[in-house]
């Protein structure tokens, strides 16, 4: 339905000059006025649920975020509300490795000695937990109570990321000018005589925006006592990862890293191209809080004038790996904000750092992951 105003000619209907909801961008920020111009706010941005439909990815639910402000992302509702596909300015900044986004019904939890996670490992967000990450192992399990279950195994980070969630809803909602494009759900690992832990996620991004807004809460459902480990695998790939691309973080002091840091010699701050059968290179950093008692890192490209940062609170992650892979046809560096240091699970439990859970008790985390164009980048 469309009414006429009674105002001059140039006059929107509400009778204004016409330039209330816009910004200095040009951007409509009013819903009504916004509504005149589009019948469907998808004519900006918004959210859309999709299926994936082919080859190892076939029946993967997701949901396409586009921000209208240069950013699109996809995530991986079957994949536990990971973040799969995502672009910058028409630049992919999320790594797209050969697995793609494998349906979560074809991971084998314990083949290859643990180490099948990383047959699913691809996208700018792979989480890694609840109750474990780093290397697998064997650890003591005598807190469930179950005889027969004396200990329990696992595999390398653990069993949530190949674990489908349960969908609460998704969607825009409109406060005042600012419009906010959301989606939240469950996901639950759980096993009888076992622990019983619940991620529930909530993703956001602003209509016009460039960061994305992750909020999660794991809490134990479950009766017994249960360790709790949580992180991060937030991966940058080619384009906006290329040979002479920065990795900038206020580095106090690295605490770790591999053999292969002095072996290969590669910087981890210069970053090198790819190379034939490169030697993974991973480093734990302790990083300087900024004012706001938060801490950085970010991968920024000079040629594209584009960078990607993650910014996370060290009270929820007092750990932060990188992970530089600049082997051929799997070009990736890992951003990897950590509840634990690189020891891993038995060494948690032994030094008294391993996070137990009481039944009800939660833990929450606050991460943005922002994307942005560099000072006198191109537009």
């Amino acid at each position: 339905m469309s009414t006429a105003g009674t105002g001059t000619a140039g006059t929107d209907a509400a009778g204004t000059d016409g330039t209330d909801g816009v910004g200095g961008d040009g951007r409509i920020r009013d819903p009504r006025r916004l509504a005149r111009y589009a019948g469907d706010l998808a004519a900006v941005g918004g959210v859309r649920a999709v299926v994936l439909d082919d080859g190892a990815e076939r029946g993967v639910r997701a949901l396409e975020f586009r921000t209208g402000g240069g950013l699109r992302f996809e995530v991986l509702v079957d994949r536990a509300m990971d973040i799969g596909v995502a672009e910058f300015d028409d630049h992919t900044v999320g790594w797209r490795s050969p697995t793609g986004f494998r349906h979560p019904a074809l991971h084998e939890t314990d083949a290859e000695d643990g180490l099948s996670w990383l047959r699913s490992m691809s996208g700018l967000l792979v989480t890694a937990g609840l109750d474990h990450t780093l290397f697998g192992g064997e650890v003591d399990a005598g807190h469930y109570a179950y005889p027969p279950k004396a200990a329990v195994r696992h595999g390398l980070h653990g069993r949530i990321a190949n674990t489908p969630a349960r969908l609460a809803g998704y969607g825009e909602r409109w406060d005042g000018d600012r419009c906010v494009l959301w989606a939240e759900g469950e996901v639950r690992q759980a096993t009888v005589f076992g622990e019983h832990l619940r991620l529930t996620r909530r993703v956001e991004a602003d209509l016009y925006g460039t960061e994305i807004r992750l909020t999660d809460t794991v809490v134990n459902a479950g009766f017994e006592r249960t360790p709790h480990m949580f992180l991060y695998h937030v991966n940058v790939g080619w384009p906006l990862l290329d040979e002479g691309s920065r990795f900038e973080a206020d580095i106090a002091r690295t605490l770790w890293q591999t053999d292969s840091v002095k072996e290969q010699g590669a910087s981890h701050l210069e970053l090198p191209g790819p190379r034939r059968g490169f030697v993974e290179q991973v480093y734990e950093h302790e990083l300087t809080p900024g004012a706001d008692g938060r801490v950085r890192a970010r991968v920024a490209n000079d040629r594209l004038g584009r960078f990607f940062e993650l910014d996370v609170d060290p009270a929820e992650f007092p750990a932060f790996f990188e992970w530089l892979n600049a082997r051929e046809g799997a070009y990736a560096i890992g951003l990897e904000p950590s509840t634990h240091h690189v020891a891993g699970d038995t060494a948690a439990r032994e030094d008294g750092s391993m996070i137990w859970l009481e039944h009800g008790e939660a833990r929450n985390y606050h991460s943005v992951f922002r994307f942005g164009r560099l000072p006198g980048g191109k537009a």
